[in-house]
């Protein structure tokens, strides 16, 4: 075992991350029969097995260090409905159409008489909102993407396309321009499950949605006051744990638990990584707890690599 205590902290906090770049890019993607096969890393042999990375039991899973182009991924990457994860592409659409600047809080956008009406109705995830007030762009996407609230996607999205339905073309043609082969919007919250992607598909999208720095910033808050609204809590309770700043819940019956996030593993890195459809058609409350499970352990595991890594002499 070879010891640096000599080594600056910047130094080896800067080769921690570059190991944990190679380690993500010499690993070799490999279906479940394959596992435990012998791949090759700069003309040595290392043996890819079910310890390497602790994925999770069931679903779909993928991974990658922002800056990266390696992906790695875990289970059939076939479309699963992805329930509220499609608020991300939601938030993406807008904010690309209508930017904004860290600190400012945007247009004014009328609560309409839908919205209001939609607030506990069916049992989705909603706030209740008050037909006429006005709320800023920014103070809607935090309710979006905080609470999660079905009627407030919707309401963004007749805004910002005149309805829901021409609003789901831009959020479908956004995809295809970021080569989301395996994904399909139907709806703007993700309450069908109709809308479905695939974990390696969601990280196409994740890289690019944490490059907005408003909507970066919005998915690393724990809870905000909204005016008319209150106090509202952000549905991914890894924030804070784990070196966790983001992303986005999701959950249904149809599509379990789904967890796309961004992790740091040191100052300036980022690990992203969406886990799908952890206990599928049993509550959405179980799934969404399954899927913060798995996804706790595979980020601790992830960030781990490094330090037991580096400290191989």
């Amino acid at each position: 075992m070879l010891s640096l205590p000599s080594v600056p902290r910047r130094v080896r906090t800067a080769v921690g991350a570059l190991l944990l770049l190679a380690a993500l890019t010499a690993l070799v993607v490999l279906p479940r029969s394959d596992r435990g096969t012998a791949a090759r890393q700069d003309g040595a042999p290392t043996r890819i097995t079910d310890g390497d990375i602790p994925w999770p039991g069931e679903g779909q899973a993928a991974v990658t260090l922002e800056g990266s182009a390696r992906v790695l991924t875990h289970g059939a990457q076939r479309p699963v409905p992805i329930a509220s994860l499609a608020k991300v592409m939601t938030a993406y659409v807008v904010l690309t159409g209508h930017p904004l600047r860290p600190g400012e809080e945007g247009p004014r956008i009328e609560v309409d008489r839908q919205a209001a009406h939609e607030a506990g109705v069916g049992g989705e995830s909603t706030v209740v909102v008050t037909p006429g007030d006005r709320r800023t762009e920014r103070e809607l996407l935090h309710l979006l993407l905080l609470p999660s609230a079905n009627n407030i996607a919707r309401l963004l999205a007749r805004w910002d396309a005149g309805s829901e339905e021409a609003f789901v073309r831009k959020m479908q043609r956004a995809a295809h321009d970021l080569g989301m082969r395996d994904t399909t919007y139907t709806d703007a919250g993700g309450i069908e499950p109709t809308t479905t992607s695939t974990a390696a598909d969601q990280l196409k999208l994740a890289r690019e949605a944490m490059r907005l720095p408003v909507l970066r910033d919005i998915v690393s808050t724990r809870e905000a006051t909204v005016p008319g609204v209150g106090r509202v809590a952000n549905t991914n309770t890894l924030l804070g744990t784990s070196g966790v700043v983001g992303l986005k819940t999701g959950s249904t019956t149809p599509a379990g638990g789904n967890l796309l996030w961004a992790a740091k593993t040191d100052g300036t890195h980022l690990l992203l990584g969406a886990v799908l459809h952890q206990r599928a058609h049993t509550t959405p409350a179980e799934g969404l707890t399954a899927a913060l499970e798995a996804s706790r352990a595979l980020i601790d595991g992830l960030r781990a690599r490094p330090r037991s890594t580096g400290s191989e002499g």
